[in-house]
C-alpha cells in the first residue's frame, strides 16, 4: 500500500461519510466486475444542494478512499456543481494512485452522477428500480419545463434532462 498518497491512506483508514442513509432522495450504484469493487452513494437534497451524502463501498483501499473523497467534494454543492465533478478532478485530489486502480475514481464519479440522476428521476415521477429490483412509480410534480435540447418535459428544478442527460434551462 506504499504506492498510495497520504491523502488516500487517510481516507482509507478514516473514511468520511461512510454508512447508510434512511430514505435517501437519490441512490447511485456502480460496480466493476473485473476487480470486484461495488459502490453505493446516497444523497439527500435540500434547496437544490447536496445536504447529506453517504456511501457504502465494498472493495480495495483505493475504492473506499475514492468514495470518501467524492462525498467530501460533493457535500454542500448545488446539483449542477456536483455534476461537474469529473474523474480528472477526483484523480487530481487523490494524488498518486497506482495505474491499475485509477478506475476507482471513475466509479466514484459515476456513482455520484447516478445518485443525482436517480433524484431527478424521482422528481419527474419516472419509474425506477429499488434495491430489491421492484419497480416503483412516483407522482409527477406540478411544475414543468422543457429540455432545450430534446423538448422532453421536466420538472422546473431538474438539473439535467432525464431523457438526453444534458443540462436544462432550470440550472
Amino acid at each position: 500500500m506504499s504506492a498510495y498518497s497520504g491523502l488516500v491512506m487517510d481516507h482509507f483508514t478514516r473514511p468520511r461519510n461512510r454508512g447508510g442513509m434512511e430514505h435517501p432522495d437519490g441512490i447511485g450504484e456502480v460496480g466493476n466486475p473485473l476487480c470486484g469493487d461495488m459502490m453505493t452513494i446516497m444523497i439527500r437534497v435540500r434547496d437544490g444542494r447536496l445536504d447529506d451524502i453517504r456511501f457504502e463501498t465494498m472493495g480495495c483501499g483505493a475504492a473506499i478512499a475514492v468514495s470518501s473523497i467524492v462525498t467530501e467534494m460533493a457535500k454542500g454543492k448545488t446539483l449542477k456543481d456536483a455534476l461537474l465533478i469529473s474523474t480528472e478532478a477526483v484523480a487530481a485530489q487523490l494524488g498518486e494512485l497506482p495505474k491499475n486502480e485509477l478506475h476507482c475514481s471513475n466509479l466514484g464519479v459515476d456513482a455520484l452522477h447516478k445518485a443525482i440522476m436517480d433524484y431527478c428521476d424521482r422528481q419527474e415521477g419516472r419509474p425506477r428500480k429499488t434495491r430489491g429490483g421492484k419497480v416503483e412509480y412516483l407522482e409527477r410534480t406540478e411544475k414543468q419545463c422543457y429540455c432545450p435540447y430534446c423538448e422532453h418535459k421536466l420538472s422546473s428544478d431538474a438539473p439535467l434532462c432525464t431523457n438526453c442527460g444534458k443540462p436544462t434551462e432550470a440550472i
